[in-house]
């Protein structure tokens, strides 16, 4: 009956057809709740993308201080008429994350309401500091209680969903969240660095104070670099010859833009040699 179900995406309606007549028959496996997270490729219809038993929460792409990350939790069994009531806790076994630092206080009780199949409970994150260095994570599980039993404790990954990483096998009554603010070079970033350590190229080196100097002065966005698409060649041209101008006009007020050990900041046709690690 599990395999069945999994083959299924264990979808609650309670009643399934069968057989040449489309004879009616009951639900008969557990009334129970587990995490139905999919994330994957957008341009892909979510029926290709495979459950996971982990999400990535990457502050840089979200750019607040604190967001309410959404969870999906599903159930199986039949849809009632009136609300029902489900558990969730912290999974001590994988979290590092601390609470108040990098997450609030969980609710721990949920609903499903009445003629509904799904939640998505929300999880309160915080842009901590250190997350800039390292990830955290928060590792999530679902309780049983007197309206739901634990769907899954056994997942199978179901073989027609392709769409990404796939998960053979995990239990979907736990999930963990993947925290950071990690910033690393974008697939997007002409510039490099030359013999000497001498910056070079449009952008030179990157760093994440540049990064955010663009984005405070251009309001561009972290993810603008990510791909071709949404940072074409004629764009970041523009973005190079309007970010030199700022940095050649604070130079020439007195208020230089320097990176972390003390540089100039080196985009675009900005007149002077920039070489990593020899202040200014």
């Amino acid at each position: 009956m599990k395999k069945l179900l999994i083959y299924i995406l264990a979808l609650p309606l309670g009643l399934f057809f069968t057989g040449c007549k489309k004879e009616i028959m009951g639900y008969e496996g557990k009334e129970g709740v587990y995490f139905a997270v999919q994330h994957g490729n957008k341009s892909l219809s979510i029926n290709s993308w495979p459950f996971q038993p982990f999400s990535d929460v990457e502050f840089v792409r979200i750019g607040q201080s604190e967001v309410d990350f959404p969870v999906k939790v599903m159930i199986t069994g039949p849809v009632k008429d009136y609300d029902r009531v489900f558990r969730l806790e912290v999974n001590p076994d994988s979290t590092t994350a601390v609470e108040g630092q990098h997450y609030a206080p969980l609710q721990t009780e949920w609903k499903i309401l009445a003629r509904q199949t799904t939640v998505d409970v929300k999880i309160r994150l915080k842009r901590s500091p250190d997350l800039e260095n390292k990830a955290v994570t928060l590792g999530l599980r679902l309780v049983e209680t007197s309206d739901f039993k634990l769907s899954f404790p056994e997942w199978d990954a179901i073989p027609s969903l392709t769409g990404g990483v796939v998960v053979k096998e995990f239990d979907a009554s736990l999930h963990t969240l993947r925290i950071n603010d990690v910033m690393i070079q974008p697939a997007v970033w002409p510039g490099s660095i030359q013999a000497g350590n001498r910056e070079s190229g449009l952008f030179g080196a990157f760093t994440r104070k540049k990064m955010q100097f663009l984005i405070d002065n251009l309001g561009l966005k972290y993810e603008d670099f990510a791909s071709s698409e949404t940072m074409p060649q004629a764009r970041y041209l523009l973005v190079a010859s309007d970010a030199a101008e700022i940095l050649k006009a604070r130079f020439n007020a007195n208020n230089p833009v320097l990176e972390d050990d003390g540089r100039l900041m080196f985009i675009g046709s900005v007149p002077w040699t920039s070489i990593i690690g020899v202040p200014f």
